[in-house]
C-alpha cells in the first residue's frame, strides 16, 4: 500500500549533501537536489504571477495563457506551493520542471519555459503532482496519490508515460494522468482549486487503494 501511494518522483527521494554547489557538477540529479534543498540559489528566482513571466521573457506573448497561469498561481499560493524560475544547470538534460513533494517547491527550467505553450504544459503537469500530493491526505506530506482511475486516462497519455518512464515503471500510474493534465487546459486548475477548498475527496472519488490509505490514516471515515 505505502509503496503504491508514496511520491515516486526521483527528485523527491534524493539524499544529497546540502552544499552550496552540487558535488557531482551541474546538469545532474545532484544539482537538482542542491536546488531543491535550497542550498544552490544562484540563478533561482521565485515568481508570483504572469507579470514575472513578462519581465523574465519580454519577447514572448503571454496573452493566451496568462489567465490560466495566474489562476493556477493563486491556487498554489492558497495551498502553500512556491514556484521558481531556475537556470538549466540545475536540471538533468531534458528536464523542464520539477515539483518537490517534500518541500512543496516547484521549479521551472528557464531554458524551456520562455515558450508559453511549453510553460503551461510543464506548470499543469507538475501542478497535477501537487494535486496528487493533496489527494494523499494533505499537501504537507511526502506522499502522492493517484487521482483518477487508471482506465479513465486516455490511451495516448498512458502510452507516452509508459514510454517515457520505462526505466522507472513504478512511476507510470502517477505520470500518465499528469501527462494528460499537462495537455488539458483547466484540468490542473480545477484539481488545485479543489485542494485549496479542502474538497479533494468530494470532488474526486478516491481510488480503492487511496481510499484505504485515507481511512487508515484518519483523513476520511469509512463509509
Amino acid at each position: 500500500m505505502k509503496r503504491l501511494i508514496m511520491g515516486l518522483m526521483a527528485a523527491a527521494s534524493l539524499s544529497i549533501p546540502a552544499l552550496a554547489e552540487p558535488t557531482k557538477g551541474y546538469y545532474t540529479m545532484d544539482a537538482m537536489g542542491c536546488m531543491l534543498l535550497k542550498e544552490c540559489t544562484d540563478g533561482v528566482e521565485r515568481i508570483y504571477s504572469s507579470g514575472d513571466l513578462r519581465a523574465a521573457f519580454p519577447d514572448s506573448d503571454w496573452d493566451n495563457v496568462d489567465d490560466e497561469f495566474d489562476e493556477i498561481m493563486m491556487a498554489f499560493g492558497q495551498i502553500g506551493v512556491d514556484v521558481h524560475l531556475a537556470d538549466e544547470k540545475y536540471f538533468p538534460v531534458g528536464h523542464r520542471g520539477v515539483y518537490h513533494t517534500v518541500s512543496n517547491h516547484f521549479y521551472l527550467n528557464k531554458t524551456y519555459v520562455h515558450r508559453p505553450h511549453v510553460l503551461m504544459s510543464v506548470v499543469r503537469h507538475e501542478g497535477w503532482h501537487a494535486a496528487q500530493d493533496c489527494m494523499a491526505g494533505t499537501i504537507k506530506n511526502n506522499m502522492i496519490a493517484i487521482i483518477m482511475d487508471e482506465e479513465k486516462v486516455p490511451q495516448i497519455w498512458q502510452d507516452i508515460a509508459s514510454n517515457t518512464y520505462r526505466a522507472t515503471p513504478h512511476a507510470i500510474p502517477w505520470e500518465k494522468e499528469a501527462f494528460w493534465a499537462g495537455k488539458t487546459g483547466g484540468m490542473t486548475l480545477e484539481a488545485l482549486q479543489s485542494c485549496a477548498r479542502g474538497k479533494m475527496w468530494e470532488d474526486y472519488d478516491p481510488t480503492p487503494m487511496t481510499e484505504e490509505w485515507l481511512i487508515e490514516n484518519g483523513y476520511i471515515q469509512k463509509g
